[in-house]
């Protein structure tokens, strides 16, 4: 069926409603990586196979990510005039069980994450009220009550986890091409641009550049054709906003696309992502198919005049690609090694023509912005950091998962109120935003605001949303270390700054790392930090030396152990610890002999223990192992 009007669209909505809300019983699994990763195939095949099993009368249906990864595989159970259920950490035991319980109207409490009364629809302003007949579950927590959705708003994930990414009926039930609509039908390509502009929306993939300033400049600019690219080449350890979007809502990407490719005024478009995500890059495929068949892109969308085609393009994993200029020679089929700007690919992009590149997450706010308004956007977050931000919140940390909040939500609510703090009730000791280019910020200043300015003033940078939680038994030199062997393995080696700067820097560290450095090495390695965030030819180099620059500031003392004392104060660098057995606590129970794997450990039954010290390798395993605090670190 192709679309060719308004009247078209609600027709289908009407369809996608009655899948969403189905007359019968409906069990969701999340099926995206973070699910797929935990299990849920197979509790998926197992919900399957129990209902033709015992012939009940229920649909099974896949969903993308609902961002409480930590939680995965969840299950999400829609029954008419009941509460909407969610279940977490479910396996093929359980999974049949659930089956079973829901064949005798009862409610697995045990396994159950939290419940819906109702449901969002942000693009249409409204909320879906579920006709709940029964107060089944109403003991198990509200979805609003969970600490980790308690403080978000869902823009650029708002689909994610609601709906089925196979099913464009679905995207369009829950408002998904009605923006478009609007678009062709009402708006001229000046007045979309200004909306944009409007609504303070900036790119979310690093740089933070205002979008409709950069639409403004490839319109504006000379030369045809002009070409819209999405940049889903998402390298940053820990981080996996992107990567879910395109696998749970792609239509909202390729919806947005085609509002900014209207506004352009561009005819072709691409889609650029990493080989990495193949689920996201089969998400992407299906959705283009199914954009094409029912005519929201190709010829004449929206019977408008207007022509819009995507392709996909697949890096091979190189993290510099994510640099726009580097994106572009790859897609060009040439080496992935940025080049001098200007000219900026607004004015000469690819295949030197103009080119408009904005991150996934950009893409998939700006059907909302369009829909609600960019006065409604512009009131949410802060005087120069509008919206709200997806972030990947990892590491040390109780809840992990992908979180959007308003800009300006404080680091300590993020990392208590959303994550509920530190495991093991350790201590908060820093957070690394940006990805591996980004800044280590101090547990001091936890009362930083979240916006694309404090955190550059505080040493950082928003980059695309990664956030790494670290606790008191982290090594910040050893961070600093890790992130800058990450941007050396990923340089692409073309400047000098970068290419040679981020070794000598690594070597200084290492140094540092083994207590064989000087007191004089933490100004040569500041030195040239300053230098290759200076003289880089791209933001790769010009921001991997964010880690060394920002552990010196907030932690210099813990360099300044290793290098004078010879000491890691977090007993993580293996040439400046050493373990001992104190033979006073020692009960020579022999776990620790027997789990050594350099048999450097010896003594008798019942008495206390030595370690070889030649042969210890400092795995820790008897520290780990041993259960009366006889092995100490020195």
């Amino acid at each position: 069926m192709k679309i060719k009007n308004l009247k078209d669209l609600e027709e289908l909505k009407i369809k996608g409603l009655e899948s969403l809300y189905p007359k019968r019983t409906k069990i969701n699994v999340g099926l995206g990586t973070c699910g797929i990763a935990t299990g849920a195939r197979a509790v998926f095949d197992s919900i399957a196979d129990e209902i033709e099993k015992q012939g009940i009368d229920a649909l099974v249906g896949k969903t993308g990510c609902l961002g409480f990864c930590q939680r995965e595989p969840l299950v999400d159970v829609w029954q008419p005039g009941k509460s909407r259920i969610i279940y977490c950490q479910m396996d093929p035991e359980k999974a049949r069980d659930l089956v079973t319980g829901l064949a005798q109207g009862k409610t697995r409490k045990e396994w159950a994450l939290c419940r819906m009364e109702e449901e969002e629809f942000i693009i249409e302003n409204t909320k879906k009220k579920y006709s709940i007949k029964e107060k089944d579950g109403k003991d198990i927590p509200l979805y609003r009550e969970i600490p980790f959705y308690r403080k978000q708003k869902k823009i650029a994930l708002r689909n994610c986890g609601f709906m089925n990414p196979e099913n464009i009926e679905e995207y369009i039930a829950r408002g998904g091409y009605f923006s478009l609509a609007r678009v062709l039908s009402r708006l001229k390509e000046e007045e979309v641009i200004e909306e944009i502009k409007n609504s303070g929306l900036r790119g979310r993939g690093g740089a933070g550049f205002p979008t409709g300033l950069k639409w403004k400049f490839c319109r504006d600019a000379r030369g045809e054709p002009k070409y819209i690219i999405c940049n889903a080449d998402e390298g940053d350890p820990g981080a996996y906003m992107d990567r879910s979007i395109l696998e749970g809502d792609p239509h909202s990407v390729l919806e947005g696309m085609v509002i900014g490719a209207y506004a352009i005024g561009s005819h072709e478009g691409y889609i650029y992502v990493r080989n990495e995500y193949p689920l996201a890059a089969q998400s992407v495929e299906r959705a283009i198919r199914q954009a094409e068949e029912y005519g929201l892109l190709g010829e004449n969308i929206f019977n408008s005049g207007f022509n819009f085609r995507i392709r996909i393009s697949q890096g091979a994993g190189a993290f510099v690609c994510g640099e726009e200029t580097a994106l572009l020679a790859s897609i060009e089929g040439k080496i992935g090694e940025p080049r001098p700007r200007p000219p900026f690919p607004a004015e000469r992009g690819l295949w030197d023509k103009p080119t408009n590149i904005n991150n996934v997450k950009t893409w998939a706010n700006v059907p909302v912005i369009i829909a609600r308004g960019a006065d409604w956007y512009s009131k949410m977050g802060t005087a120069k950091s509008k919206g709200t931000m997806v972030f990947s919140l990892v590491g040390k940390i109780n809840n992990t998962g992908l979180v959007e909040v308003p800009m300006g939500i404080k680091l300590r609510e993020m990392i208590y109120d959303i994550g509920e703090g530190i495991p093991e009730g350790k201590k908060f000791k820093a957070v690394q935003t940006g990805g591996p280019s980004g800044g280590c910020i101090p547990s001091e200043l936890a009362d930083l605001e979240v916006d694309y300015e404090k955190l550059t003033q505080a040493g950082s940078m928003m980059g695309s949303g990664g956030m790494v939680v670290m606790d008191e038994d982290t090594c910040m030199v050893n961070v600093a270390k890790y992130f800058l062997n990450f941007t050396k393995d990923e340089s692409c080696g073309k400047c000098t700054p970068c290419r040679e700067g981020i070794k000598r820097m690594l070597e200084i560290l290492d140094d540092i790392s083994k207590g064989k450095a000087k007191e004089t090495d933490l100004e040569l390695l500041e030195t040239l930090a300053r230098v290759v965030k200076d003289a880089s030819l791209c933001a790769l180099g010009g921001t991997a030396p964010n880690p060394v620059l920002t552990t010196l500031r907030y932690f210099r003392n813990e360099y300044e152990a290793h290098i004078k004392d010879k000491k890691c104060p977090a007993h993580i660098c293996p040439d400046l610890i050493h373990y001992s057995i104190d033979k006073e606590k020692c009960t020579g129970c022999g776990l620790c002999l027997k789990e050594c794997p350099q048999t450097a450990i010896s003594g008798e039954k019942k008495k206390p223990h030595s370690i070889d010290k030649s042969k210890c390798i400092k795995c820790g395993v008897c520290f780990e192992v041993c259960n009366f605090d006889a092995v100490e670190i020195d």
